[in-house]
C-alpha cells in the first residue's frame, strides 16, 4: 500500500483515504476488528505514529471506534436521524413508536436551573432566569446517542405534571399540551456544528475534539408565543439529519 511522501496530502490523511475505501469495499465489516496498529504501521511502511494519527482521524469522523484493551472495530451503520419540526408536529405525529421502537429515553432531572443564554432568548427572558428543565439522555443498546433538556416557563408548569420527575407514556409535546393548555401550533428548528463541551464529551463518550450536532428547538402557540424550547445534541460523524416533505 504505497505512500506518496512527495504528495500535498499529509501521510496520515493518506493512509486515513486508504482504510476508508477499504472499509467502504468491504474489506472490513462493520463490527469487525482491524490489524493493530504495528500491523497497519508495517502494511504501510510507516512509523506507528503515521498510523495512530490516521485511526484518530476516522474515530473523529465516526468510522471506527476503539474499545481499550481490545482494539479499533469499524463502527455499524450511522444513526439515522429524523428529528425535525415538520416530522414531530405534522402529519406523522405516529413517527414517536418508530422512535421508541429504537431508541431508549431516559430522564436524568427535573427541576429548576438557570436558563442558558440561547434559551433565554427564545423565551425573551434575562439570561440566567430559573426556567423549569427537564433532562433527557438517548441510548441505542451499546451508546448514547443524544443529550437534551426541553425548557418551559414556570408560571405555564407550576403544579402540573410537567413539574414531576417522571416519564410519561407518550411524547413530551403531548403532555405539555393537556399540562399547560395551549396547543403547539408552530416550530422552529436551528442546528449548528460545533465543538462539545467536557461534560456534552463525557456523556456522549466522544473524543473531545468529536463535532457534534447541537439543535434549537423552539415550538410556538397560535399567538406566536413559545411553549417549549428544546436542546438536543448529537455525536455528529455518527448522526444523519433526514427529512421528507411534499
Amino acid at each position: 500500500m504505497p505512500i506518496n511522501p512527495g504528495a500535498a496530502e499529509f501521510p496520515h490523511r493518506q493512509i486515513a483515504a486508504q482504510l476508508k475505501a477499504q472499509i467502504r469495499r468491504g474489506d472490513w465489516a462493520p463490527g469487525e476488528r482491524l490489524p493493530s496498529i504495528p500491523a497497519i504501521a508495517e502494511m504501510f511502511g510507516v512509523a506507528k505514529q503515521t498510523v495512530q494519527r490516521a485511526v484518530d482521524q476516522l474515530r473523529v469522523e465516526g468510522i471506527l471506534i476503539t474499545k481499550p484493551g481490545s482494539g479499533t472495530y469499524v463502527r455499524g451503520t450511522r444513526r439515522r436521524l429524523n428529528r425535525l419540526s415538520r416530522g414531530r408536529y405534522g402529519g406523522f405525529r405516529g413517527y414517536h413508536t418508530d422512535l421508541a421502537a429504537r431508541y431508549r429515553q431516559q430522564l436524568v432531572a427535573v427541576g429548576r436551573s438557570p436558563a442558558p443564554p440561547e434559551v433565554a432568548d427564545a423565551f425573551g427572558v434575562p439570561d440566567g432566569t430559573e426556567l423549569l428543565c427537564r433532562r433527557h439522555l438517548v441510548r441505542t443498546e451499546d451508546s448514547p446517542v443524544e443529550v437534551g433538556a426541553s425548557w418551559f416557563l414556570p408560571a405555564d408548569t407550576a403544579g402540573t405534571t410537567l413539574e414531576r420527575a417522571e416519564a410519561f407514556g407518550r411524547p413530551l409535546y403531548q403532555e405539555a399540551e393537556e399540562a399547560t393548555g395551549r396547543r403547539y401550533a408552530t416550530a422552529t428548528d436551528t442546528i449548528t456544528a460545533r465543538q462539545p463541551s467536557r461534560e456534552e464529551a463525557e456523556t456522549l463518550q466522544i473524543r473531545p475534539d468529536t463535532p457534534v450536532l447541537h439543535l434549537l428547538h423552539v415550538a410556538y402557540d397560535e399567538r406566536r408565543r413559545p411553549i417549549e424550547v428544546a436542546q438536543a445534541t448529537w455525536p455528529g460523524p455518527v448522526t444523519t439529519l433526514t427529512e421528507e416533505y411534499p
